[in-house]
C-alpha cells in the first residue's frame, strides 16, 4: 500500500516538473545568436505554435512551447534556449506582470507576410534588411514598381524599402558615377520601366509608386525604410505634381520656385525641409545630417529611448535590445535633423553629441512606419561596390536587432492601448 502511494506521488511529482516551455534569452551574455533567435520565433509562428515576446525581460526574450522540433531547430541554427517548467514559466510571467516592473508579455499570433521593395537587377550595393532576413531564415518576397502599381502590396503585412530614390534623381549619384556602366544601365532600365508602365518620366513613375506605398500604410500596412529610402520617400510625397528634377535627370529644367510649392502635409515624418538643388551634390535635402554631424567613428553611438512596456508596447517592442547604446553607422542618409521631424513622430534613438534622430516611428491612417538612418549597422562607412557584411561575424548585432524588431512586431496581438 505504502509502495503504491509512493509510486503515485513520484508520478504526480514528475508531471509538475515536466518541461512545458522554451525560453530564448535575449540578454547580452546568454544568447549566442540574437539574430537567428528572431528567425526561430518567426518559424514557430509560421508553424502555428504559440509564442510570446517578453518585453524588457532579459533583453526582450521569447517564450515558446517545449516541442522537440523547436528544440532541434534551435540546435541546428545555433540559438541558445532554456527549458522551463510550468512553475518557472508562471513565476516569470508573475514577475513581468508586477506593476513595479517595466515589463510586459505580448502574445505573437501570426507570422507577417513580408515584401522587400528592391529592383530585379544586381545593385552595386547590398541591403541590410535583405541580408538579415536571409541570415535569420525569415522568408520574404522581392517586389518592385510593377507589383506595387498593380496593387500587389495588398498581399503583404510588412514592406521594406530598399536603398532607393523616389524622387527620380537616380540617387544623386550623378557627379561621381555618371560615366560608370552601372549608373548608365540603371538610368536606362529605369526609363524603360517608366515608359512600359505608361509614364513619360521616371520621377512621375516613382512618385506614383510612393503614393501606392502611402496608401498601403494608410490602409493598415507596416512600412520600414532605411538610408535614402527614408527622406527620398517623404520628399516625393511633398513634391507630388512638382518638377524638382534638373535636365540631366529628366530631360528638362526643374520647375521655378519649386521649394515654395512643397506640401509638407503630404509627408510622413519630416516638415519644413529645404531641398538640395545642386545635381552634383550627393544629398537630397537638409533632412540628412551626414554633412553636418562631424562625429568621429570612435564616438559615434546613439541611445535607444526607454518606454513603458505596459503602456507603450509598440515602441517598447521596436527598441528591444541587449544594450541601450548602439554603434552609429553612415549612409547616404545617415540620420535626421531633429528640428525637421514632425511633432507627432516618435524619436526612439538619438545621438547625445548633437541631438540628431537616428530611429523614428509614426502612425499614418491605420498603419505604421519606421525610419532608420544609415546603410549597414555593422559597416561604419559602406561604399558603393563594397562586399556585403558577413553576418556570421555579427550574430549579436544590436543594430541588426532593431531591424528584426520591426519585422516581428506586426505579429503582436492587437489590443487597445491604455494611452
Amino acid at each position: 500500500m505504502h509502495k503504491s502511494l509512493a509510486y503515485i506521488f513520484i508520478f504526480l511529482f514528475s508531471l509538475t516538473v515536466k518541461a512545458s516551455f522554451l525560453l530564448l534569452p535575449m540578454d547580452e551574455t546568454t544568447q549566442q545568436n540574437h539574430l537567428k533567435a528572431y528567425g526561430i520565433t518567426y518559424w514557430c509562428l509560421s508553424k502555428d505554435y504559440k509564442a510570446s515576446w517578453l518585453l524588457n525581460y532579459r533583453g526582450g526574450s521569447f517564450l515558446l512551447p517545449d516541442v522537440e522540433e523547436i528544440r532541434k531547430e534551435c540546435q541546428i541554427r545555433g540559438v541558445s534556449f532554456e527549458v522551463l517548467s510550468d512553475s518557472e514559466e508562471a513565476s516569470i510571467l508573475n514577475e513581468i506582470s508586477s506593476p513595479s516592473q517595466n515589463m510586459e508579455s505580448v502574445i505573437l499570433e501570426k507570422a507577417p507576410k513580408i515584401a522587400v521593395y528592391t529592383p530585379k537587377g544586381k545593385q552595386p550595393w547590398d541591403d541590410a534588411v535583405t541580408l538579415v532576413l536571409t541570415y535569420a531564415e525569415i522568408p520574404f518576397t522581392p517586389i518592385y514598381d510593377e507589383e506595387v502599381l498593380s496593387d500587389q502590396l495588398l498581399l503583404y503585412d510588412w514592406l521594406h524599402l530598399h536603398h532607393e530614390d523616389f524622387t527620380g534623381q537616380y540617387g544623386k549619384f550623378y557627379a561621381a558615377y555618371k560615366n560608370t556602366p552601372w549608373y548608365i544601365d540603371q538610368k536606362k532600365d529605369a526609363e524603360a520601366l517608366a515608359a512600359k508602365l505608361g509614364y513619360s518620366k521616371v520621377s512621375q513613375e516613382k512618385g506614383a509608386v510612393a503614393k501606392k506605398i502611402r496608401d498601403f500604410v494608410i490602409g493598415g500596412g507596416f512600412m520600414f525604410a532605411m538610408c535614402s529610402a527614408t527622406d527620398s520617400f517623404d520628399i516625393a510625397l511633398a513634391a507630388d505634381g512638382v518638377d524638382i528634377c534638373e535636365a540631366m535627370f529628366d530631360g528638362d529644367a526643374s520647375e521655378p520656385n519649386y521649394q515654395s510649392k512643397l506640401n509638407f502635409g503630404n509627408s510622413f515624418a519630416f516638415k519644413n525641409f529645404t531641398l538640395e538643388r545642386r545635381p552634383e551634390q550627393y544629398e537630397f535635402s537638409d533632412i540628412d545630417m551626414t554633412l553636418k554631424r562631424r562625429i568621429p567613428m570612435e564616438k559615434d553611438y546613439f541611445s535607444l529611448m526607454e518606454f513603458s512596456a505596459k503602456w507603450d508596447p509598440i515602441p517598447s517592442m521596436l527598441c528591444q535590445n541587449h544594450t541601450q547604446l548602439v554603434k552609429g553607422f553612415m549612409g547616404q542618409t545617415t540620420s535626421f535633423d531633429s528640428a525637421l521631424v514632425k511633432s507627432n513622430v516618435l524619436v526612439m534613438g538619438t545621438c547625445e553629441l548633437n541631438g540628431e534622430a537616428r530611429y523614428i516611428h509614426g502612425e499614418k491612417g491605420k498603419g505604421m512606419f519606421t525610419f532608420f538612418g544609415g546603410h549597414d549597422p555593422e559597416d561604419f562607412q559602406h561604399q558603393v561596390g563594397d562586399p556585403p557584411t558577413v553576418l556570421d561575424l555579427h550574430p549579436n548585432s544590436p543594430g541588426y536587432r532593431l531591424i528584426l524588431n520591426n519585422v516581428l512586431f506586426p505579429a503582436a496581438r492587437k489590443k487597445k492601448l491604455k494611452t
